[in-house]
């Protein structure tokens, strides 16, 4: 066995504690399971996330559409309500 020693804040470890004492874990054990799966998925075991709740690569392709859209690059004509759900249901 070997040890780990960490610097966190305390406001955010007493926070985490509070989370993993709902679900049954100790602060080790928590940390152990982290570094278990990290190792059986051979990288991190939950995905990074955004502020907005989406993957760094959706950002980055909505970020890219934008500016092409801005450009008027990339866009289409607009539709009526009849004309999308008749384009929705041709797919």
């Amino acid at each position: 066995m070997s040890n780990i020693q960490i610097r966190i804040d305390e406001k955010e470890k007493k926070e985490a504690k509070k989370v993993f004492d709902k679900i049954g874990l100790d602060m080790s054990s928590a940390i152990k399971l982290f570094l278990k799966q990290a190792t059986l998925r051979k990288g991190l075991p939950f995905l990074l996330l955004t502020e907005n709740g989406l993957t760094l690569e959706e950002e980055s392709l909505i970020i890219k559409a934008s500016s092409e859209a801005r450009k008027g690059k990339n866009i289409s004509s607009s539709m009526d309500g009849k004309m999308a759900i008749k384009y929705l249901k041709s797919l």
